[in-house]
């Protein structure tokens, strides 16, 4: 099967990082990964609803070898059940200074800004989109993001946003059809 997908060519070359390729993508929780609306309870619980598109892309790229981090401002127990859901072995949570969690859990990986996508969508996630190789926001993201994103997704925020710049950096790194074709092998094979 063709891959369906398309990205200009200026993106995916953008895309590819440094000569060693994209090997972690960092992923912003609210407003990125969720659609950015906080639900409370009147006990203080905090619901979050996320998509299936965009969990499954974060295991495409962990399946690739390019690695999953959260880094988020916020904490809640509804996303650590759904990191700890994805298998996702990198998160940072209620980071006040993204940029120090950030640099700090890229040290521990032996990684640098030239082997990182990012993608976020407000003001405390600018320092970050500033250093990586490849920038990414979502359609609503503050217009200071945008204004420095390599690019901006068609899906929304907690709607397919995570998902595309997933795919978009399988595409750049050229592993993404392969995964698709061993997708497709294994639904052939039941």
């Amino acid at each position: 099967m063709q891959p369906a997908l398309n990205f200009p060519p200026e993106v995916l070359l953008r895309a590819q990082g440094s000569a060693l390729g994209m090997r972690a993508a960092i992923v912003d929780v609210d407003g990125v990964l969720t659609d950015g609306r906080l639900y409370i309870g009147e006990s203080g619980e905090v619901f979050k609803a996320f998509h299936v598109l965009d969990g499954h892309g974060l295991k495409l790229l962990a399946a690739a070898g390019i690695e999953p981090l959260i880094v988020t401002g916020r904490d809640s127990a509804a996303l650590r059940r759904r990191v700890a859901d994805l298998g996702l072995r990198h998160a940072v949570y209620g980071a006040a200074d993204k940029l120090a969690a950030a640099q700090s859990l890229l040290a521990s990986l032996g990684l640098g800004w030239a082997e990182v996508a990012v993608i976020g969508d407000d003001w405390p996630d600018l320092p970050l989109l500033r250093r990586c190789a490849f920038a990414c926001a979502p359609p609503r993201a503050h217009a200071e993001v945008l204004a420095v994103a390599h690019h901006v997704t068609a899906a929304p925020s907690g709607g397919g946003a995570v998902r595309e710049f997933c795919d978009l950096l399988l595409v750049a790194s050229g592993r993404y059809a392969a995964l698709l074709d061993e997708q497709l092998r294994t639904l052939d094979a039941r």
